[in-house]
């Protein structure tokens, strides 16, 4: 019998290779996933909890060996399993005096095993960032109303860029202070509930759900002639009176060169407002109200020359 011997040279090359190989297969048999949000909402110990999924993709990755980091500003700490299930690990992060945002990344060392041989390897995700945001919704002062009802939010750091939307439409929205917004009631259809959401540059918030109740309202007179530079008053009635903040009645107009009108607010425990209306220049159209009666009010105007 003749036996070829291996080679030095070749026994190197074949400890390369399968040294390699582990390395390429320690790259492809694990997943990180990030699964911290882009941002969060202050809290009064500034203690916050990263978490991450560790997968492993293949059985030759010693579980044992599975040592999950959390890096920031080139500090290690090391994570913790949860308990909120397996693969799943955490830090609770305190946040430095004076800082609102968080770069970190994930490290995770682990070794690979095959025919024998055992090689370390590590993994790391790409670097992540965390706003701290320093507002938080408390609660809507009221859940249900009719269009054109001013609704209060009450929470903590509100801003004048802040929101709301009905289902992710703008409404219009008053700044009242830090502590406290306001809203308009939407003239969207009524029977229904909509998601309430608080909008800003560090992203959205839930707020809770409102109903939009159905309402109606008379206006006299029905129909408007004028003149250019000629008033008349026009009166707007609800059955109930406002709530406090008063009861927007959002009037528009298809000839808003023509119309010259304030906007229209029924006070607060009242049921009657009366505005005068302006002819300018010459044209036919109508004021409109939606959200009341079958939907939308019509009132014809014709403006014509002096």
């Amino acid at each position: 019998m003749h036996t070829n011997r291996i080679s030095p040279a070749r026994k190197i090359i074949l400890g390369l290779a399968l040294v390699l190989s582990l390395v390429l297969a320690g790259c492809e048999s694990i997943t990180l996933t990030n699964l911290t949000p882009a941002s969060m909402p202050e809290n009064p110990s500034q203690i916050y909890t990263f978490t991450m999924r560790v997968t492993p993709r293949t059985n030759t990755i010693l579980r044992a060996s599975i040592t999950p980091h959390m890096v920031v500003d080139g500090q290690h700490y090391p994570m913790k399993p949860s308990a909120m299930g397996e693969g799943l690990y955490e830090f609770e992060y305190q946040l430095p005096a004076g800082r609102d945002e968080i770069a970190y990344y994930y490290l995770v060392n682990y070794t690979i095993e095959g025919n024998n041989v055992q090689n370390s390897q590590e993994t790391y995700t790409d670097v992540a960032r965390v706003k701290i945001v320093h507002r938080y919704v408390l609660s809507l002062e009221v859940n249900r109303g009719p269009v054109g009802s001013r609704i209060s939010v009450l929470g903590r750091g509100f801003t004048r860029q802040d929101t709301i939307s009905f289902d992710g439409v703008p409404v219009r929205t008053e700044y009242e202070s830090p502590n406290a917004l306001s809203f308009f009631v939407p003239p969207m259809s009524p029977n229904r509930n909509y998601q309430v959401t608080l909008t800003s540059t560090a992203g959205n918030s839930p707020v809770g759900t409102f109903r939009i109740d159905p309402s109606s309202v008379t206006v006299f007179p029905t129909m408007l002639n004028l003149r250019t530079g000629q008033q008349q008053l026009l009166s707007f009635t609800l059955p109930n009176a406002a709530p406090p903040g008063g009861t927007l009645l959002d009037v528009t107009t298809d000839i808003p060169e023509s119309v010259i009108m304030p906007e229209v607010i029924v006070p607060q425990g009242q049921n009657q407002v009366t505005v005068n209306v302006e002819g300018a220049k010459p044209g036919t159209g109508s004021l409109f109200l939606k959200g009341y009666g079958s939907g939308e009010i019509a009132i014809p105007v014709t403006v014509t020359a002096r």
